[in-house]
Parts: structure tokens; sequence; C-alpha cells
């Protein structure tokens, strides 16, 4: 059973968190990994599922913001202008993107005979980080099969830290990787939830601050190697939610991100692609012209204050869980990062 924040007594935030505290306690939502660490081989492909149903025919609303676009994205620009989205989002390492988006390609064409014959293409959603301090990213070592593993293996309590994507991610000079939160979002028309998933891999470890306290410089000093410094890393944040919003709205939504990751202790350098991705659930749209008029519902404007504070905890905290679940790790040419769960005893947090 993997140690959380809370287990640590760490609460962040006033809001009621979901059942698992996890992204896919937004209904619908699931999430796999598939994961090499074998020497200097430290990396992986994580999945996020956005529903159950056939998601090329059932799209959903969504939207994309680049922070600092120091990244290699993909797929971005059509939810932008069409603001919907139309397979899984897959996570994997820079170096592996064309490998990732081939399969996730075939399959979703698999699913959809149609697609390239009497219908349109397909666009593909895959984000990535540079792992190359712990993986040699050189060696392309992800495979299809690895892609096809997240994939088959999403599920709604999933492994966070040092698994899939976040195998060989470093975060404050620490071990980073997957981490995850949510918030349960309450208001006269209805109950909603808000759930945010981080593949961490930024920051420079003296700017570090744990639920506002200013820790890295603490650490830092504890640490048998002290890690090259600069932000040339990468965050991606992928926000889930089943509050009815239009993609203009959710867009102002997934903007909030970036006050959870500033918390944090991120100035969101040069060099650090700060990508985020945001789907809501609550409206199915067809692919199919059906020559009727599409039917949405949204929240009004003044109901946003409430999510926009869900995603600013939910991602603080995401952050936080992908630091204290990552275990300690050897990698290439030895490298090591270190776990925050192994320097929590060295921190004042009051």
């Amino acid at each position: 059973m993997q140690k959380r924040l809370k287990d640590y007594g760490i609460q962040i935030g006033t809001l009621p968190t979901g059942p698992l505290n996890k992204i896919t306690d937004v209904k619908g939502v699931k999430v796999g990994h598939s994961t090499i660490s074998n020497g200097d081989i430290q990396t992986g492909v994580t999945a996020i599922i956005p529903h159950e149903q056939n998601i090329f025919n059932n799209k959903v609303v969504a939207a994309s913001y680049a922070m600092n676009g120091f990244g290699k994205t993909m797929g971005t620009l059509q939810i932008e202008e069409l603001g919907t989205i139309e397979t899984p989002i897959l996570l994997t390492n820079t170096l592996s993107v064309g490998v990732t988006a081939n399969y996730l390609i075939d399959y979703i064409l698999a699913q959809n005979k149609e697609i390239g014959d009497t219908t349109g293409t397909v666009n593909p959603v895959i984000g990535e980080c540079n792992d190359m301090f712990l993986n040699n990213i050189r060696k392309q070592s992800i495979t299809e099969e690895h892609v096809q593993g997240a994939l088959e293996t999403a599920t709604i309590d999933f492994e966070e830290g040092s698994i899939g994507a976040g195998m060989g991610m470093k975060c404050f000079g620490l071990k980073g990787g997957i981490g995850s939160s949510s918030r349960i979002l309450t208001y006269p028309h209805g109950t909603y939830t808000l759930g945010v998933l981080v593949l961490s891999n930024f920051g420079e470890i003296d700017q570090f601050r744990l639920n506002g306290i200013q820790v890295g410089q603490v650490i830092k000093s504890n640490l048998p190697v002290t890690n090259p410094e600069g932000v040339k890393g990468s965050i991606m944040i992928i926000i889930a939610t089943d509050l009815p919003v239009t993609s203009r709205q959710l867009k102002r939504i997934i903007k909030r991100a970036s006050v959870g990751l500033s918390r944090t202790g991120s100035f969101i350098g040069n060099g650090s692609g700060d990508v985020f991705i945001g789907f809501s659930t609550a409206t199915k749209i067809s692919h199919e012209n059906n020559q009727a008029l599409q039917t949405y519902k949204a929240v009004h404007e003044d109901d946003l204050d409430q999510v926009f504070l869900a995603t600013a905890d939910a991602t603080e905290e995401s952050i936080l869980q992908s630091l204290i679940t990552s275990k300690t790790t050897i990698g290439r040419n030895g490298n090591t990062l270190y776990s925050l769960a192994d320097y929590m005893g060295e921190i004042q947090l009051k």
C-alpha cells in the first residue's frame, strides 16, 4: 500500500476529496501504466481514458493550454480548434511520442472501421516529458506493446510515483513521476468531481515548497548527492471533470493549474514545458452529424470560482503525491534520484 500525503498528516486546501483522491473519482475515467525499469532504461507509458464508451464516436468537451510551450505534445492544435477530444491521452518520454502515437492510431482504427474510409482521420493526443537523467532516452525503448499494455491495464485505483511514464522523471531534484488528486464540487444544481493527474519533471530543489513551507534547502543539505540544477524539465497536467462546461470555460479552469504549480515552487522557467489538457465528461458529442441542433448544458460563470480553487488545490496535491509516492531510483550512468519520502523526517511542517 503506497503512503500518500494524508498518511503524513498533510491536507491541501479545505475542499473535500473524492473517495480515492485520484482523477478516476470522475466517473468513467481510468488510468493504466506500462513500465520499463532495467538499469539504464527507466521509462514507460501512462494512459488516461476519459470514459468507457467509444470515444471517437462519443467525443467530450476538451481544452488545452500551454503555460510554457517548451514541449513536444501532439494533438492540442485540433483540441484548440474544435474544443473536443476523441482519443485517450497517452503520456511518455519525449523521444517516444512517435511510436506511442502510431499505436494509439491503430487502437482507434481497430475500433472504428469508418476512419479514413467513409469519414475523416483521427487526432491522437500524446504528452511527454524528458526523462534522460535516469533513462537512456536515445535507445527509444518504448514499443507498441508497451503502449498497448498501458491502455489494456487501465483501471480506477491505479499506482502513482515511479510507474508508467513517471518511471524516469525528476522533480525539484528528487524522484518525480505520476501523482493524482481530486476535489468534490457542490452547487445548488448538483454535486460534481474534478480530478487531476500530473507527470512531474520540473523545478529546482532550492525553490521546493511543501504545503506552503519552503523545505527544499533542508532536503538539499541532507542529500548524498546534489543533482544538476535547472528547470529544463516539464510537467504534463491532465484535468478531468463531470461538471457541465463549454470548451471556453474549461480552458479558463485548466489555466488555474498554474496556481497549484507555482505553490510548489515552480517559476515556470524558460526550458520547462508546462502543458495542461482538460476534458469534461458531462456532454458526449456524436461524431456523426444527425442533422439536429447540438444540446449543451453549462454552469454560470459565477460558479467557476469553486472549480478554479479545486483545480489549484488538486494540482498542488497531485505534484506532491508524485514526489511522496516515488521510490529512490538508480538509472543511467548510475544517476540517482531520491524519494521525498526518505526525507520527511528531516522536514518541519509547522
